[in-house]
């Protein structure tokens, strides 16, 4: 069953303090690693991320150390301790930060476990600590987007700026430009490309419209409407300092069965329900008089058991409004 799927895409731009849209049209590269023919396509306006960005989830949190407070440094190496603050910018030459970042500080010597030995850690958007002169690692995440940069602290004031290099998406579906998807109906996965090729979960489970900050690259996109087989994928471009806004399209249809003694009768109650592909799959089960089922475009085969007695019907889902499916038992 091949599905043709479209997207939307909005990017909006950083320019400090405001979000301000832009009028220009932005044709993107086209996304190099969907293997469907099908391959969507992008429309990009652009806006800004702004200088105030919300509450955001760390991706790895320290499990040692994910309860300290917002700032906490263990005690460094013997030596006169030299001040040291920490700033990350967007992108380069970007706006700094102001808040939703996790810094951490480590030693370029390992502990007993093998791990760079933790020195530092801090919730705050511009963190100062004291480290005694040295080599050290520092690393920033920003939701999902992440940097590390090496740290040498010398005698005297010393500052620090890593660059995020990051950009943040938003998700939608729709069925069409007239016709939205419930967002409670709605979930979406982020994946980036692994070291050998592969798709690995970078984020899982994402509401309709979160927000989620991510290292610029391109990403695939899954868009899960419903618990049946209503997917759609697209690969999408992240820029840095930009926030992607992107609507995916499926083509599917919400679908519910009655099953009734005649045309716009009364739905009998206690249906034992099953739904199947053409191929025999069974896709949707339900016990009840008014089930509800979102397909994907195609060609199915609905079951209805009341008693010792099984109605079936042959139906096609066409992309669009919700539609009803009456199963008749006059006809047997």
């Amino acid at each position: 069953m091949k599905l043709f799927v479209f997207i939307f895409v909005a990017i909006f731009f950083l320019q400090a303090p405001i979000l301000a849209i832009a009028q220009e049209v932005v044709h993107p590269e086209p996304a190099a690693r969907i293997s469907r023919p099908d391959a969507p396509t992008a429309q990009n306006t652009t806006n800004n991320l702004g200088q105030n960005s919300g509450a955001i989830q760390e991706l790895y949190p320290d499990r040692e150390t994910q309860n300290q407070p917002p700032a906490q440094q263990t005690a460094p190496a013997p030596g006169p301790e030299q001040p040291v603050t920490l700033s990350a910018a967007i992108k380069e030459n970007g706006a700094i930060v102001p808040n939703g970042l996790i810094w951490r500080v480590f030693d370029t010597k390992t502990d007993e476990t093998g791990q760079l030995a933790l020195l530092f850690r801090s919730e705050e958007a511009n963190p100062s600590l004291s480290l005694p002169p040295g080599e050290y690692v520092v690393h920033a995440s920003y939701g999902r987007a992440q940097s590390s940069d090496a740290l040498s602290v010398v005698v005297g004031p010393n500052f620090k700026t890593i660059i995020l290099d990051a950009g943040a998406l938003r998700l939608k579906s729709a069925v069409s430009n007239q016709v939205d998807i419930p967002s409670q109906q709605l979930k979406f996965d982020i994946f980036a490309e692994g070291s050998e090729g592969d798709q690995v979960p970078v984020v899982l489970n994402i509401n309709d419209s979160e927000l989620i900050y991510l290292n610029a690259g391109i990403y695939q996109v899954v868009s899960r409407w419903g618990n049946e087989n209503a997917t759609v994928k697209a690969d999408i471009r992240v820029e840095p300092g930009q926030i992607t806004e992107a609507t995916l399209f499926h083509n599917a249809a919400q679908v519910s069965f009655s099953l009734v003694s005649n045309i716009g009768g009364e739905a009998i109650a206690d249906v034992d329900w099953q739904v199947q592909n053409m191929d025999g799959q069974t896709l949707y089960t339900h016990l009840g008089a008014f089930p509800s089922a979102i397909l994907a475009v195609g060609d199915y085969v609905v079951f209805a058991q009341s008693g010792d007695q099984v109605y079936n019907r042959e139906f096609q889902v066409q992309a669009g409004l919700p539609v009803n499916i009456e199963v008749l038992t006059s006809v047997y």
